[in-house]
């Protein structure tokens, strides 16, 4: 099998990308199924109903997020009847949504998708490790292979969690830094490992916004409203491929595609 996971797609920008090189790269590259990260894809920072539904329509099959999700308060109802759309599972009890999913692709095949947040850095949520092996238990009873959406700040908190479930899961992804790494592997037990995925949006900016507006702020400290930025869109992800029968990867390779 073979899956494309692509970085945190980011607005507008983000998502013209995604409708313009998806289908066509689904096909030269054999992709089987495709799962992003849309937690940024409205406007830079949330998801609504509409969006979700519009990249579902381009080509992708399952729909990451992260802390940003819940910024678009439209979006609660969506994720609690969506099966394509999740939310880290390491969110209390209540939260909205679904925290992982299994989809099938045109073979029947099926494949697992979690989703989890860190906690260094970003908000006192339950442990994403613990959070992972309940999820894992639950995936695992209808398919070996699994794909982890790990968000998070801190690199180390990303490369721990790599190991931790290295062997139990068939890879394991990073998202929410917007800036792919050069550390992509497939760690001894089987598990693909990259510590971030990159960004699916304009690269002329800082992770996605117009970068004189982000300056403005370093320099000033003041509040200021970041605007999108626009140009040099590109797409960045990883493709993995999976043994259907061990659900261990046996390769992973970043992806940067341009317009």
């Amino acid at each position: 099998m073979r899956i494309l996971f692509l970085g945190d797609i980011v607005g507008r920008p983000g998502r013209t990308i995604v409708k313009n090189i998806l289908p066509d790269l689904r096909k030269t590259e054999n992709i089987d199924i495709v799962i992003a990260n849309g937690e940024n894809a409205a406007a830079g920072s949330g998801l609504t109903p509409k969006i979700a539904d519009e990249l579902l329509e381009s080509g992708i099959d399952v729909l990451t997020s992260g802390d940003h999700v819940w910024k678009k308060r439209d979006i609660y109802d969506y994720l609690k009847v969506s099966s394509r759309l999740v939310r880290p599972a390491n969110y209390p009890q209540g939260a909205p949504g679904r925290g992982s999913t299994v989809v099938t692709d045109e073979k029947g095949r099926k494949v697992g998708v979690i989703n989890l947040i860190g906690r260094v850095f970003m908000d006192a949520v339950e442990c994403p490790f613990l959070s992972a092996k309940k999820e894992i238990e639950k995936v695992k009873t209808e398919t070996g292979i699994i794909i982890v959406d790990i968000h998070a700040e801190a690199t180390s908190e990303k490369v721990a969690m790599g190991w931790y479930l290295d062997g139990k899961v068939s890879a394991v992804l990073g998202t929410h830094t917007h800036v792919q790494t050069a550390d992509e592997k497939i760690l001894p037990g089987g598990t693909a490992y990259i510590t971030d995925s990159g960004m699916t949006g304009p690269y002329d900016s800082v992770i996605g916004r117009d970068k004189n507006f982000i300056i403005e702020h370093f320099l000033t400290q003041l509040p200021i409203r970041f605007e999108m930025a626009e140009n040099d869109i590109e797409m960045h992800g990883v493709i993995i491929d999976i043994d259907d029968n061990t659900g261990r990867a046996t390769a992973i390779q970043r992806v940067q595609k341009k317009i």
